[in-house]
């Protein structure tokens, strides 16, 4: 990089920083929410480095932008096109490990937000087996 850190806008240091994960191979699949009149600059600069990118609209003002390896770009495009709140559990679980999340919490998160559908369609016949699902 020519310009001084200074200059680099905090998403602009941000995308650096992923891309050198990336490259490293530490991870595959970044998310990034940053505004529209940021997102030129940030597409540019993925596209300068031929890193796939999908831009989600969130708002008037902000996007979700997902940048990484082809195919969980590719993935993470034909389920996320709907409000993150509004993933299933199952699309809020795939999500959280393709970005890397840690995959006990990913379990725990799915659990927790299955138990209460799970207690509907059981009428409160609720039961644990001992075994672990991760």
């Amino acid at each position: 990089m020519d310009q001084p850190d200074s200059l680099i806008s905090v998403s602009g240091r941000i995308v650096n920083h992923s891309l050198y994960e990336l490259d490293k191979g530490v991870r595959q699949l970044f998310m990034l929410t940053l505004s529209w009149a940021d997102l030129p600059s940030v597409v540019a600069r993925l596209s300068a480095e031929r890193v796939d990118h999908y831009v989600h609209r969130l708002n008037e003002s902000r996007v979700n932008l997902f940048f990484g390896r082809t195919a969980l770009v590719e993935t993470v495009s034909r389920f996320v096109d709907k409000p993150l709140y509004e993933l299933t559990a199952e699309e809020d679980f795939m999500l959280g490990a393709l970005l890397g999340y840690d995959r006990e919490q990913q379990c725990r998160r799915y659990l927790e937000r299955t138990a209460t559908s799970e207690r509907q369609f059981h009428a409160g016949e609720v039961t644990v087996a001992p075994t672990s699902l991760c």
